[in-house]
């Protein structure tokens, strides 16, 4: 059977695609993760030197002309370049073709939080020094969040449903989230979802530096990211895209794809409490977990591990710690918690989509990655957070955490396919 009991279709992820700032490949992401190398340096996209804030998870060597001729590269901002790269990538390693007979049941949702903020904040100096007429006639194009799921319709040929969630850091997951329901619900085949974000920008650097957000351990950036321990000082801007390929179950073994992992429960909540800050005590992020696993038909006990959203801030890593607790209870102490953060730096929009690609891993390869940086743990964080070394051990069931400003929480649920 491909149907659950509901009714709705069986969800399966058959594809893996990854641009990020420890490796511009799956294998490369996967590699990085589980060796803790760590992708925050100086900023280098900009002249940095009078911002509070000059360290960032920046994508290196990243050239797009790889996926895609140097026409259609310079007519898109950086996110969409991301995007567009990580899902060719994703179709490829799915071993999925898109053609004129499947066309119109393959979508794309891809999430970001911000969109095209390069080419706003370069537009607006060109308005201002050069005048109207000399604005790129690509501008608004270039810059609106969703294009980076039309643009990689276009460049794939996907006429399914096609959306762009835009709820800041929870984007890429409610992406993947949305995803799924359009599979279980026979909409489509299969959906190229996931989270892009390319704001390592002027602007955007110094208005999270003005909100006291940022990590200002500019001289040691090895070290800036250290989610739950007790010297965090922020978070550390990342950029780059994670993206799934998402398949009904039958579709995919009719075709005999190979099958990473089933995607089984996605719950989101809000707080309705603060603009930037969570909720004392995480319920809203605790109802999101039990949501999600109230929709997989999974018990606390079978949750093995958790991909938080472990920002390195002060407010969410004691906050999630105790989401956790309470959505999991005396289970909480028995899995296994870390922030992929602590490596890549937090990629906003684009970080549930990394990060359901860790999950996704985790599950498929019973090995976990570890939180970098951990050496003086907070008494407040008192979980398994796989302190700076990655660990093999059974995942049978994972879930994977994003958060986002204006109180939005989501979670993913993943599981070990069985037929």
């Amino acid at each position: 059977m491909t149907t659950l009991d509901s009714g709705l279709k069986r969800v399966v992820v058959t594809g893996l695609g990854a641009i990020t700032p420890i490796g511009n490949t799956l294998a490369e992401y996967w590699d990085g993760l589980m060796s803790g190398r760590n992708g925050i340096g100086p900023i280098t996209l900009f002249d940095a030197s009078r911002h509070d804030c000059r360290i960032a998870g920046e994508v290196k060597n990243f050239d797009p002309q790889l996926y895609m001729d140097r026409k259609e590269a310079k007519r898109m901002d950086r996110f969409a370049q991301f995007a567009v790269s990580a899902s060719k990538q994703a179709l490829a390693d799915a071993n999925f073709v898109i053609n004129d007979l499947n066309a119109e049941q393959v979508g794309t949702l891809i999430g970001t939080g911000i969109g095209g903020l390069k080419v706003m904040e370069d537009q607006q100096e060109v308005f201002l020094t050069r005048g109207p007429d000399r604005c790129s006639p690509f501008t608004v194009p270039m810059m609106i969040a969703n294009m980076a799921a039309g643009l990689t319709a276009i460049q794939v040929g996907a006429k399914g449903p096609n959306n762009c969630t835009v709820t800041a850091c929870a984007a890429g997951s409610n992406a993947i989230g949305d995803a799924f329901r359009i599979l279980q619900r026979g909409f489509a085949q299969a959906m190229i979802c996931g989270g892009t974000e390319a704001a390592v920008t002027p602007l955007s650097v110094a208005g999270f530096a003005s909100a006291k957000a940022l990590s200002t351990r500019n001289d040691d950036p090895l070290h800036a990211c250290r989610p739950f321990d007790k010297d965090r000082d922020g978070f550390v801007m990342g950029e780059g895209a994670g993206i799934l390929i998402l398949e009904e179950l039958e579709h995919a073994l009719s075709r005999g794809a190979r099958i990473y992992a089933e995607i089984v429960g996605y719950g989101m909540t809000c707080d309705a409490y603060h603009i930037t800050s969570p909720v004392p005590g995480g319920a809203g992020a605790a109802r999101a977990m039990q949501l999600a696993m109230k929709d997989a038909g999974l018990r606390p006990e079978e949750i093995h591990y958790i991909n938080a959203h472990g920002t390195s801030t002060p407010a969410n890593d004691s906050t999630e710690t105790a989401a956790i607790k309470t959505a999991l209870g005396d289970q909480a102490y028995k899995l296994t918690v870390s922030s992929t953060k602590s490596m890549t730096g937090h990629l906003l929009g684009g970080s549930g989509g990394i990060e359901a690609v860790a999950t996704v891993m985790a599950v498929a390869n019973n090995r976990v990655p570890p939180t970098i940086n951990l050496e003086n743990p907070d008494p407040a964080c008192d979980l398994d957070y796989v302190a700076n070394e990655s660990r093999s051990q059974t995942v049978d069931a994972a879930l994977s955490n994003s958060f986002g400003f204006g109180g939005h929480n989501v979670t993913l649920a993943f599981r070990k396919y069985q037929g």
